[in-house]
């Protein structure tokens, strides 16, 4: 435990010599990860036998499952695929997905923890300024689309790295796309000297 931690500290320095402003969206993240249990899966009655789990097949072809510790969410589906949202690191996410197939172990399924993949890491943060978007969306059109009267935020589509962008007005930015942080740190990096530009004074 004390090395990982050892080692999680020495990873988070070597990123902020990288990337300076790491630290701003360093904790607020959300992953989204996949797994598959290469079982077929009795949704009413994987619902029924566990805890903290429900399905309404007239609502979604999954059992919702919830744990606490990491306090994620799983979407478990017949063909046996799970999708597990929620968690802050990737390792987090790790760990729920292997408790998730301990869960399915449990009540009886031949479950296997495999293919398991980071599919994306949202984060956000607050440039800590308010940013005028129209000018943004001017200046930056071959990146960037804003249609306030359906959507209050400026999305804009970084090309390296391939991430995607929400700002707000009120200097709130939310990251999607990443499938690694070094991707969302690098982004926001990218990001931040021309935010700066457009601060509304």
């Amino acid at each position: 435990m004390i090395s990982h931690s050892l080692h999680q500290k020495k990873s988070l320095g070597d990123l902020a010599i990288l990337f300076p402003l790491a630290h701003v969206v360093a904790r607020r993240r959300n992953i989204v990860s996949t797994m598959n249990l290469c079982c077929t899966l009795d949704l009413r009655k994987m619902a029924l036998q566990a805890r903290n789990a429900e399905y309404n097949p007239r609502r979604f072809a999954a059992v919702i499952m919830r744990i606490r510790e990491p306090r994620t969410t799983a979407l478990l589906f017949r063909s046996g695929k799970v999708v597990c949202t929620g968690a802050r690191s990737e390792l987090q996410s790790r760990i729920a997905a292997r408790k998730f197939a301990r869960i399915a172990q449990k009540l009886g399924y031949d479950a296997k923890f495999t293919d398991f993949k980071i599919q994306n890491i949202v984060a956000s943060c607050d440039v800590g300024f308010c940013i005028k978007l129209e000018s943004l969306a001017l200046n930056h059109s071959q990146f960037s689309c804003y249609e306030p009267e359906l959507f209050p935020g400026l999305v804009y589509r970084m090309v390296q790295p391939c991430i995607l962008l929400l700002v707000f007005v009120s200097g709130k930015v939310v990251l999607t796309g990443a499938k690694v942080r070094e991707d969302i740190y690098k982004a926001f990096n990218n990001i931040h000297p021309i935010l700066k530009k457009y601060r509304s004074t």
